[in-house]
């Protein structure tokens, strides 16, 4: 303990003045006696079946970007590798008709910083959608057509808020949940770990896993305006995922909790579980050795990283939702 003092203390000192004070005293109290993280899996990770990986006619699913998004790449293997036909989509290509979404089955709106977030994040990028009557009428129907699925992840987590796909349509603007700047007051790059809620037909038979994964995020701390619409939230089960201690414990403290979200959520799903929103990159840790900390037992025994899972489910939901 004493070594590790002395190791920390030019860190912690740099800490307090890049970002709140009370966060930097919150992770120098909480990390000298921590066991470790405690990850718990409720599945067995496969790889993908070579059917679905050698299938001449797979669902095609959008990437879709804007500009200064980045991610696209790591979501296009994601979704690549549990079997679908991804497409690199820019919002330029949906305003100009080169494209439209009535050929795809699935979206993923990509992390980064549309617009450089200079107007708060994903705003710029929302505001492309919304304020463009052709492009309203594309993204409308799409989120309501039966065989559809979306994720956004981390701006497109926040994009999908401020669209209104999640936790429910037909939220006043004024009520609407959305993502709003962390609590620590700054930029947050951090290997995280979450418990799976479920509610997301992408997070199917994952329930109760505790999992590593990114998170790199300036806003991502939950907002909702009104208590009523919070309520309904927690009723209806729609917070798929939940920051945790080092005991599998959803929790406020930080760093475990990297932006401030109340009770520790991390995401917001729609409530038939098609749309789902979630700030940490799933994308980043679809591959084992993109875990920067894995137990050596799992490290033998898996064969699979959790995390493609997700992926899988979706390419499960479309073959059973043709």
């Amino acid at each position: 303990r004493e070594l590790r003092q002395l190791w920390e203390e030019t860190s912690y000192q740099l800490e307090r003045r890049q970002c709140k004070p009370k966060c930097a005293e919150e992770e120098r109290a909480h990390i000298y006696n921590r066991p470790g993280p405690k990850y718990h899996l409720s599945f067995t990770p496969e790889p993908t079946p070579d059917e679905w990986m050698n299938a001449t006619d797979k669902p095609k699913v959008a990437i879709i970007r804007e500009e200064g998004s980045n991610g696209d790449r790591e979501m296009t293997s994601a979704f690549f590798m549990a079997g679908f036909e991804p497409w690199d989509v820019t919002m330029t290509d949906l305003l100009s008709g080169k494209v439209s979404l009535n050929m795809f089955r699935g979206i993923a709106f990509v992390g980064g910083f549309s617009y450089a977030d200079v107007m708060d994040s994903a705003k710029g990028w929302a505001g492309v959608i919304r304020f463009n009557p052709k492009l309203k009428e594309m993204f409308d129907r799409f989120y309501d057509r039966p065989d559809t699925f979306s994720l956004g992840v981390c701006n497109g987590c926040q994009l999908m808020a401020l669209l209104g796909w999640v936790p429910f349509k037909g939220i006043p603007d004024e009520a609407q949940p959305r993502f709003i700047r962390n609590y620590s007051e700054r930029f947050e790059s951090r290997w995280t770990t979450v418990k799976i809620k479920g509610s997301s037909m992408m997070l199917k038979g994952m329930e109760e896993s505790v999992l590593g994964i990114w998170v790199a995020h300036g806003e991502g701390r939950l907002y909702v305006p009104h208590q009523m619409t919070f309520d309904k939230i927690l009723e209806c089960g729609l917070t798929p995922l939940l920051y945790t201690d080092d005991e599998g414990k959803f929790t406020h403290k930080y760093p475990f909790n990297p932006n401030g979200s109340p009770l520790g959520i991390a995401g917001l799903c729609s409530p038939d579980g098609r749309h789902l929103a979630i700030m940490p990159h799933p994308e980043r840790a679809f591959l084992k050795w993109q875990w920067p900390w894995m137990s050596e037992k799992w490290i033998k025994e898996l064969k699979a990283s959790p995390w493609l899972r997700m992926f899988q489910n979706a390419r499960e939901w479309c073959e059973k939702n043709t």
